[in-house]
């Protein structure tokens, strides 16, 4: 391992993600694995995490926040504010791509921006967000499109529907001047009557061990405009939440999303 590569605490590192981003942080140019938190109850703490044998899951955040410059979470939204002011104490740049989150959770990590480099984004995929940029282009342009968001997830996911297809309706609504709590319909059935014109229809289908498929449809007289984005894998994104985090080295706090790290222009491993 490069002891010029800037080191990264993962918290959640057990988890399906966290495995994932330990797996691409073994080839990345830029940073390596410095500290793996899993809970004090996890059957792996104390265990080696896989292709780092000088490393073991722990539970001490504080402890390996000495020992890194910048952190990726993929916990359980339980115990976000609770890592987040571990990071704000550390003053140590964070990346969170944790789920779940609650408007009011947003709203803390928006707040702690004031203090340390963050970034949050429901979906840490290079190819998601710029569909996000798309589709929110699109309702700028498409004035009188109908809107209806579909999204595909493997036959485990607990929530729906999924952040991603919140945050897709979200860019839309925004483009629109409107709020998704407002307009968002997520569930047909009976007689619903005629669609309303403003409506953003968000839909989910479960099955599978499908990684996360999403389609923006735009439909309007006479045409309709599909855009997609098809996850093949989890390293997708592992992939975003890495350069997510050398995105944040050297910045000033502020609360940032995968459209900075898009509209930077800063190549991976640059």
């Amino acid at each position: 391992m490069k002891s010029d590569r800037t080191k990264v605490v993962l918290v959640g590192a057990g988890g399906r993600m966290g495995r994932e981003i330990s797996e691409v942080l073994l080839e990345d140019q830029r940073l390596c694995l410095g500290a793996a938190i899993e809970s004090s109850r996890s059957p792996l703490s104390g265990r080696p995490v896989p292709g780092y044998p000088e490393i073991v899951f722990e539970s001490d955040l504080a402890s390996a926040l000495s020992r890194c410059e910048v952190g990726i979470d993929f916990s359980q939204p339980e115990g976000l504010r609770s890592t987040v002011g571990s990071f704000v104490e550390s003053r140590v740049p964070l990346v969170i791509g944790t789920t779940g989150l609650t408007p009011e959770d947003r709203e803390f990590v928006r707040e702690m921006g004031a203090h340390i480099p963050i970034l949050w984004s429901p979906n840490m995929s290079l190819g998601v967000n710029l569909l996000a940029l798309l589709a929110g282009q699109a309702a700028r342009s498409l004035e009188g499109f109908d809107c209806e968001i579909l999204e595909i997830h493997h036959r485990h996911k607990k929530d729906a529907p999924s952040g991603t297809a919140l945050f897709l309706g979200e860019a839309v609504a925004q483009a629109r001047d409107q709020a998704l709590s407002k307009t968002g319909v997520f569930v047909r059935h009976g007689l619903t009557g005629e669609r309303e014109p403003n409506a953003i229809g968000v839909m989910a289908l479960r099955g599978g061990d499908v990684p996360g498929d999403h389609t923006v449809f735009f439909l309007g007289p006479g045409e309709r405009l599909e855009l997609t984005h098809r996850a093949e894998s989890r390293e997708v994104f592992a992939r975003g939440a890495v350069r997510a985090a050398a995105f944040l080295l050297g910045r000033t706090p502020g609360f940032y999303t995968m459209a900075d790290v898009l509209l930077s222009g800063e190549s991976p491993g640059a």
